[in-house]
């Protein structure tokens, strides 16, 4: 029994000391200017974790949608996806479009919950209303296939085109992929180029592979070759197989 109360002591006084050393460093985040207040929490995770957790704690929307991606990547922290959905849902509903969309992507992949695509596509429609580039793309994303959310591959591709002008590489490729294809617009090969070579320029590898095939089929086979080559880095098996037989062949 002496054991169990000490033990019991001890969490109780090891509680209070966390609590303690919160209020110190909220205290201390108060009175930090922007500039040094971006450097204490966007540092080393397991330096930044203790004052991550202290600004999240006292509503900063900013620091709860860190705190959330710290837990769920588990740096700095340990992994929890069911803790950084509750931090990302705070910082969603207060409004902030990146938390926004973190809630949804949780959602989506069922990351600390079940999969809720109808929920998910909600999140991301006010992360996209709020201008967020990643809401707007993960939205496209939702309405072009009909996920969670009625189809409509026009306004796909109008939020794909929203985000790539904003300069999201994923979001430029894909709004090339519906020009060449004609998905939710028309046919339109020029804009289908520009997009695929903006992304491309981006370091998007997919971008990089499909900027690739077009300069081969305008017969510019030593760039196309830069280009196919860079995209490998990151491609899976499959596609460094095309590559490789596209680079034999050209």
């Amino acid at each position: 029994m002496g054991r169990a109360v000490t033990t019991d002591v001890r969490h109780a006084v090891a509680r209070a000391d966390r609590a303690e050393d919160q209020v110190r460093r909220t205290a201390q985040l108060a009175a930090m200017s922007r500039e040094d207040l971006a450097l204490v929490l966007g540092g080393d995770p397991a330096q930044a974790a203790p004052w991550v957790e202290a600004a999240a704690a006292c509503g900063m929307a900013e620091a709860q949608v860190r705190l959330g991606r710290m837990l769920l990547e588990g740096t700095g922290v340990p992994r929890d996806q069911h803790a950084a959905l509750r931090w990302f849902l705070k910082a969603a509903r207060a409004g902030d479009a990146e938390g926004q969309n973190m809630a949804g992507r949780c959602l989506e992949q069922g990351w600390g919950c079940d999969v809720d695509l109808t929920r998910a596509a909600r999140w991301f429609a006010k992360s996209a209303a709020a201008g967020d580039a990643w809401g707007e793309y993960n939205y496209a994303n939702m309405l072009f296939d009909g996920r969670g959310v009625d189809a409509d591959q026009t306004a796909a591709v109008a939020l794909y085109d929203r985000a790539a002008r904003r300069g999201h590489a994923r979001a430029m490729n894909l709004l090339a992929r519906c020009h060449e294809e004609g998905w939710g617009t028309p046919r339109h090969a020029a804009n289908a180029a520009h997009w695929y070579r903006l992304s491309a320029e981006a370091g998007y590898f997919r971008a990089q592979y499909n900027h690739g095939i077009e300069l081969l089929r305008q017969g510019r086979a030593d760039e196309a070759r830069l280009w196919l080559e860079r995209a490998s880095g990151e491609a899976d098996e499959t596609m460094r197989a095309r590559i490789a037989a596209c680079l034999a062949g050209s």
